[in-house]
């Protein structure tokens, strides 16, 4: 008998779906947008998380030491840092490097490279580049190198005072992009959410003689709300599989722009490789959203 009256949900789930075509056409557009726009706040995370990486990237703290440092000195000092948990990279540049580095940013600067091969010897002293896990924890390292930690006749100057207010300034836009692209997510979802809730309500608003009928001849509420469930799934199925299906084209014409404007994604390039993680969110979002919508429709709002 269970299995029995599964089949006919089922069935009168998918019968239901094909001879409303136009109320069904109407929601599966509504979820379609629904589903675009769960999507497109994925990318645009994806596209926001980039640009904060490379912002962050661009920012570092670099420590001078004094031409007198000792190799196996600079070293020591990195291989602290390094422990820190704060750091997520130390760059070390000798004394050759960054003198070769000075040259070609003054390739163009006569004047200075004629009084540098004057010099009897390297004026520059070796450079520990240091990356912070997040722009706010620039402050802890400078303190740790400015600390005592660190012998203080190796090292002549740490530039994160001179650098503070552009780091601050910096933290300040990454967090409040942050909470910009979360409340702006959330906005777009709950409305879009809304419309298609409503939409299904007005679907099922439509059958409202079949369930009276369907009531009288003493159906319980689960035979009612099944097909109803179903048609709902069969929305967010077809949906889910218009928008996958739209983001293929999309996507390949916006990667090569993204890949452009923020650097180091390829939006198509992640449709690609995480397909899978996509579907599962798109499809089962749609498959659970018709079919929580219309429980909760035929529940409230018919009087089951």
């Amino acid at each position: 008998m269970f299995l029995t009256n599964i089949k006919r949900i089922l069935k009168a789930g998918f019968v239901g779906f094909w001879r409303n075509g136009f109320v069904s056409l109407a929601a599966v557009l509504i979820m379609v947008v629904t589903l675009f726009t769960i999507g497109s706040v994925i990318f645009l995370g994806v596209l926001l998380n980039s640009s904060l990486i490379e912002l962050q990237n661009k920012v570092d703290v670099n420590v001078y030491f004094v031409t007198s440092a000792l190799e196996e000195d600079v070293l020591s000092v990195q291989s602290s840092l390094e422990a820190l948990p704060e750091v997520a990279s130390v760059e070390y540049v000798s004394r050759e490097d960054a003198l070769l580095k000075f040259r070609e940013r003054h390739q163009g600067d006569e004047l200075t490279l004629q009084a540098l091969d004057e010099l009897d010897e390297n004026p520059l002293g070796a450079v520990l580049n240091v990356r912070a896990q997040d722009t706010s924890q620039y402050e802890t390292i400078a303190t740790f190198l400015e600390g005592g930690n660190v012998q203080s006749n190796l090292i002549d100057r740490v530039n994160f005072n001179q650098n503070r207010v552009a780091i601050e300034k910096l933290t300040e836009i990454i967090d409040g992009a942050e909470r910009l692209g979360l409340a702006i997510s959330i906005v777009l979802i709950v409305l879009s959410l809304i419309i298609t809730v409503n939409t299904i309500r007005l679907v099922i608003y439509t059958a409202r003689k079949e369930i009276s009928v369907m009531r009288l001849v003493g159906a319980g509420n689960g035979y009612v709300r099944g097909p109803f469930v179903i048609e709902g799934m069969l929305y967010g199925l077809i949906s889910g599989i218009i928008v996958l299906v739209l983001y293929y084209p999309l996507t390949l014409w916006l990667g090569p722009i993204t890949e452009r404007f923020f650097g180091s994604i390829n939006i198509f390039e992640y449709y690609i490789g995480n397909f899978g993680q996509l579907f599962l969110i798109i499809m089962g979002s749609g498959i659970v959203l018709g079919a929580l919508s219309s429980y909760l429709a035929v529940r409230r709002y018919l009087k089951v």
